[in-house]
């Protein structure tokens, strides 16, 4: 996207849920078919057809689609790059930045993940994720302490320090659920595109459906958590999903129904089947009418009722630690030592 974007520098990327309908002149980031074998790119929208969008590089003599690339659908698109009077706001040197630390924590993540023998770590964003909490809970920590050390000097002239306060504790244990929470429902869902040929012969394949028919096929829900999960299955233009929720239970998987309708005319067909994961911690009417205003509203919801749930519960079980009889007596203990004698 060069001279609009620099190499290296990064923009500020706003989510298609908040923003308006992608018109031209805008920079998008979508995922692309071909381009250089598929994945996310930002090219700016140059046309609009009823196809979908033409994009192309500000650097590039020629269209995305001139090269092969079928038209850009809204599903496709992810982001819109912010602009001020015509102009995309850029962040200097953040893309190298952001690509250093990418590496960094895909290093450390391999490394992680061989020495415990596991298949799969948590990716570079999962890995910055964990990485970002585990900094902010020990910043946290390391405050805490400095602060009540500080208190407690001033108080008994001593170097005595007191405990944590055991509410940021619990606060630090729900928000590493919350964060675990928030991976199980958006890294697994989300949209899957693929190209629907409308051909004149019938085939195995269920992207190639015979012009003018309707072939089935089926959509798998897997979870490999122990926690059931309700998913949102919704088929994009020319594929109909049988079911719109189901509940897949703790390591098992689930099938949907799909219906394929091949156009009348023969060619390829941009569609997507678009997958919404929620964990089962809300009735179903309840998270039915929460999916219904946006996906990010229910989820929003479910991880306020995970962290709130388990920094109650984490709050319980410390106050019957705090009060079991050895932590009793230490503290009669504690405050004999320190009455004055009187004698």
């Amino acid at each position: 996207m060069e001279p609009e974007i620099p190499a290296g520098d990064g923009f500020v990327a706003i989510p298609t849920a908040v923003s308006d309908d992608p018109e031209p002149g805008d920079v998008v980031v979508f995922d692309a078919r071909d381009i250089q074998g598929g994945g996310l790119t930002t090219h700016r929208i140059v046309d609009e057809t009823g196809a979908g969008y033409v994009t192309r590089g500000d650097a590039n003599p020629f269209t995305d689609q001139d090269g092969g690339e079928p038209p850009v659908t809204d599903e496709q698109i992810h982001a819109t790059a912010w602009q001020v009077d015509g102009q995309v706001v850029t962040i200097p040197h953040l893309g190298t930045v952001s690509a250093t630390i990418s590496r960094w924590v895909d290093g450390v993540n391999g490394a992680a993940t061989g020495a415990l023998g596991v298949r799969n770590g948590v990716g570079s964003s999962g890995g910055a994720a964990v990485l970002f909490v585990l900094s902010v809970l020990w910043y946290g920590v390391e405050t805490l302490r400095d602060r009540r050390r500080t208190t407690t000097q001033s108080r008994f002239a001593s170097d005595e320090s007191s405990p944590i306060d055991p509410r940021y504790l619990c606060a630090g244990f729900a928000l590493l659920v919350v964060v675990a929470g928030a991976g199980a429902m958006i890294v697994p869902g989300g949209t899957q595109h693929y190209d629907l040929v409308s051909a004149e012969f019938d085939s195995d394949d269920p992207t190639v459906v015979r012009q003018g028919t309707t072939a089935e096929t089926t959509y798998r829900v897997e979870n490999d958590g122990l926690v059931p999960v309700v998913a949102y299955v919704d088929g994009g233009d020319h594929v109909q999903a049988g079911s719109e929720r189901v509940t897949v239970g703790p390591r098992s998987a689930t099938d949907v129904a799909l219906a394929i309708s091949a156009p009348d005319q023969t060619g390829y067909y941009p569609t997507a089947v678009t997958e919404q994961r929620y964990l089962r911690l809300l009735p179903s009417p309840v998270l039915d009418a929460l999916h219904g205003v946006h996906p990010v509203v229910a989820q929003l919801a479910i991880l306020a009722t995970l962290g709130g749930g388990t920094y109650g519960l984490a709050r319980v079980l410390w106050r019957r630690v705090d009060a079991s009889p050895r932590a009793g007596g230490q503290a009669r203990t504690e405050r004999s030592r320190r009455r004055p004698n009187r004698r």
